[in-house]
């Protein structure tokens, strides 16, 4: 499963406290693939270093790099095309080619300009970052994840 996640989720994954935790989770074991482009890894790293320093990027690009060794869970992608389905917030279409580039199964996202995939034909749909965890990474009793 791939997914691809906007910058407000994907600075909350980190941190047993956090409340999207079980996606870091879901990417630590290598039951989740993270789809990202160079414009979303950019504003990963301009949000992260703005946040936190400098310092933790460097953290956020080793657990990367990590990753992608110990499971190949990364996916680099770098769209070609520009679809410009997001019109209301035309910085968020990085999030939408990448995950449509990518042929992510879910964009996680709490931004409703994303919606604006619901309707576009693309496979990629936006899911909440709680929705995403209950349906596709927490098993019910007696179901495995």
């Amino acid at each position: 499963m791939t997914a691809c996640l906007d910058t407000n989720i994907f600075l909350q994954i980190f941190g047993r406290r956090q409340p999207w935790y079980p996606i870091l989770g879901a990417l630590l074991d290598g039951r989740l693939t993270l789809a990202v482009s160079t414009a979303i890894l950019l504003e990963y790293e301009e949000i992260t270093s703005r946040l936190s320093g400098p310092q933790r990027w460097q953290e956020v690009v080793a657990f990367l790099e990590l990753l992608t060794h110990l499971h190949g869970n990364i996916r680099f992608v770098e769209p070609q095309y520009r679809f410009n389905i997001v019109t209301a917030d035309p910085d968020d279409n990085k999030f939408a080619d990448c995950a449509i580039a990518a042929e992510a199964d879910f964009l996680v996202t709490e931004d409703p300009h994303l919606n604006a995939l619901r309707a576009a034909g693309y496979k990629p749909q936006p899911i909440t970052p709680d929705d995403f965890i209950r349906r596709h990474l927490v098993a019910l009793p007696g179901q495995p994840i």
